[in-house]
């Protein structure tokens, strides 16, 4: 069914690796279905990356050519005004929405702290796919969107574009007392492929070989990834901040080959679980590898799959696997924000 208004949005991607360009794909796929179903148009006007520079023009780009990795090296694109930092960009190019995928800072979650609250202060909504924000500054950043009246949302930083935090804002009123999954799917591969016969470095190598694990993997196997993860989840869903040093973090690199088929073998497999309980307003949280009983459903978690299984009032137990997601999935929830953005029956959160 039509709409009989249509909106156009310009929409700004900072970061243009894997996550973003998958999203212009996804949004050129859905083009027809957006305009016609929800009564939402775009044009792309501003991209950027670190390494390449800015691009802006208030105009449109043209998606179909600027999904090539040609594109942030063809300064005639750039417009006239030049821009130079954030705030300067965002201005050239009329940002109606910011999509943000830079690096995760588990640090501080810097810099796209400063990018995502710089967008809101320029009267652009704010989706980001980026964990770090959501640790590091996500009261601040909500509480500015609400003030700006626009929104931040960031339904990818938790297992890819599954509606876990939109899931929690559809059922009011209840309360969630914890949590258990696996939450990292390039541990959770290397543990399937130590099973399979593979060494810790021969299941690491594969995994980047598939472009599932960086080059640089550090988040991922010393549990770090699990563990912004996990913080999230609770600063969000429990809305009570925790600090990452709060969190007891192991990660897989201290197990071998032997040890992990063993475990398999005895119907006990190694799995890397994220954990939080809440009582009497504190939570206690850990990251680490637990053996896991056969009939757990944790335990048939394989390969890049995730699982979560929420503890509430109402629902003793509510349970989402997401099995052996793409970027597709993770672009997907930018996308679904987006949406949720337009909608005019959203309400703000």
């Amino acid at each position: 069914m039509g709409r009989s208004h249509i909106r156009t949005y310009n929409l700004c991607f900072l970061g243009f690796s894997n996550v973003n360009r998958t999203l212009v794909q996804l949004l050129r796929d859905r083009e027809q279905e957006l305009r016609e179903r929800h009564g939402i148009s775009f044009r792309i006007t501003g991209l950027a990356t670190r390494r390449r520079g800015w691009i802006a023009d208030p105009n449109g780009l043209d998606p179909n050519t600027h999904v090539d990795r040609t594109l942030l090296s063809d300064k005639s694109l750039q417009s006239d005004e030049k821009p130079t930092n954030v705030q300067a960009w965002l201005s050239a190019a009329r940002a109606d929405v910011l999509f943000e995928a830079t690096s995760l800072n588990v640090e501080n979650g810097q810099p796209a702290v400063d990018h995502l609250r710089t967008a809101l202060n320029h009267g652009a909504h704010a989706i980001t796919a980026n964990k770090g924000p959501i640790v590091h500054a996500y009261r601040e950043l909500r509480d500015l969107a609400a003030a700006r009246g626009k929104r931040f949302l960031f339904e990818s930083t938790v297992m890819d574009g599954v509606p876990i935090f939109s899931l929690f804002h559809e059922l009011p009123a209840i309360h969630l007392h914890g949590f258990r999954g696996i939450l990292n799917s390039t541990t959770n591969m290397i543990l399937s492929e130590m099973e399979n016969g593979l060494s810790f470095d021969e299941s690491l190598k594969k995994a980047q070989s598939l472009g599932i694990a960086e080059t640089d993997a550090t988040h991922d196997i010393d549990g770090w990834d699990a563990a912004v993860k996990t913080a999230a989840l609770i600063t969000v869903l429990m809305d009570i901040p925790v600090r990452l040093e709060e969190i007891a973090r192991e990660g897989v690199r201290s197990l071998s080959r032997e040890v992990v088929r063993a475990a398999r073998k005895e119907g006990r497999p190694y799995k890397l679980v994220c954990r939080a309980k809440k009582e009497e307003g504190k939570v206690t949280a850990t990251v680490r590898p637990e053996q896991i009983s056969l009939a757990d459903p944790m335990a048939q978690i394989t390969g890049t799959s995730s699982y979560i299984y929420f503890e509430t009032d109402i629902f003793p137990g509510l349970a989402i696997t997401e099995e052996n997601p793409g970027l597709y999935a993770t672009a997907y929830g930018m996308l679904a924000d987006f949406v949720r953005i337009a909608r005019p029956d959203v309400v703000l959160q």
